[in-house]
């Protein structure tokens, strides 16, 4: 796969690369169990973001209600280890028909692109734990990292620029993880490898999805927005980290 067209965008965009170091220790066998699970509740977060935009910013109330009582069984998944996965085909019952909208001009634009992304990350989710499973790595809840919580301290407290910066945030979000893919696939056994190339396409689209948002939606022009949480977003890349997960800084 000439990954090459895919990534030149996304190197653009970011403002650096992923630290050799990373990818030294997230290859490692033994960190295996722990990157996928983290990759696993990583799918399940930008699939809450994503809804949580949509209940925020354009569903009504009782669409709002059905989708956070639609999400609830993965939720408890990831708290509880031992959940029913029966849930786990519901990701495909998901329409945006059924979402009633708030009126705001760019309400369609952001259930169409965020339902989309809700049903791919899930199915994504779904991926993940099947890899687990064959390879019998049991799911064990961990910490969340530092990166997620560093992004969104660059968020502005008010509207509409609180919702640009969330969609900037996002599309950094979505970028690095399709440059993570991609940096650590060639250390991977052939299975992960092929699986983790897969994710590239999508991956580089939702980033793009979620930069065409923030322009729609900003009265002004965001490219100062974006390189300042670019900035911020890198340097977390960078700065040591004393754990080990997906979006990890430099092992310390």
């Amino acid at each position: 796969m000439n990954t090459a067209p895919l990534l030149a965008p996304i190197h653009q965009f970011l403002h650096c690369r992923t630290p050799q170091a990373w990818i030294d220790e997230a290859r490692r066998p033994d960190n295996l169990p722990l990157l996928l699970t983290d990759h696993l509740v990583c799918e399940l977060k930008a699939a809450q973001t994503a809804m949580w935009l949509i209940r925020k910013y354009v569903a009504d109330k009782a669409s709002s209600d059905a989708l956070l009582a639609w999400l609830k069984p993965w939720e408890q998944f990831v708290h509880s280890e031992n959940a029913d996965l029966a849930f786990l085909e519901q990701h495909k019952a998901l329409s945006k028909s059924v979402i009633s909208r708030i009126e705001v001009p760019w309400g369609d634009s952001l259930v169409d692109k965020m339902v989309l992304l809700i049903k791919e990350e899930l199915h994504h989710f779904y991926q993940v734990l099947e890899i687990m499973q064959a390879r019998r790595i049991p799911y064990v809840k961990i910490t969340a990292s530092r990166y997620a919580r560093g992004l969104l301290r660059e968020v502005t407290t008010h509207e509409p620029q609180t919702l640009v910066d969330k969609l900037i945030c996002g599309a950094y979000i979505e970028a690095r993880s399709c440059e993570r893919f991609a940096s650590l696939a060639p250390y991977l056994d052939e299975e992960l490898a092929a699986f983790y190339l897969s994710l590239l396409r999508s991956e580089a689209r939702h980033y793009q999805d979620y930069l065409a948002l923030a322009t729609e939606i900003s009265a002004t022009d965001i490219s100062v927005r974006v390189r300042k949480i670019g900035e911020t977003e890198a340097e977390l890349i960078q700065m040591p980290d004393s754990e080990l997960r997906f979006h990890s800084g430099v092992p310390a």
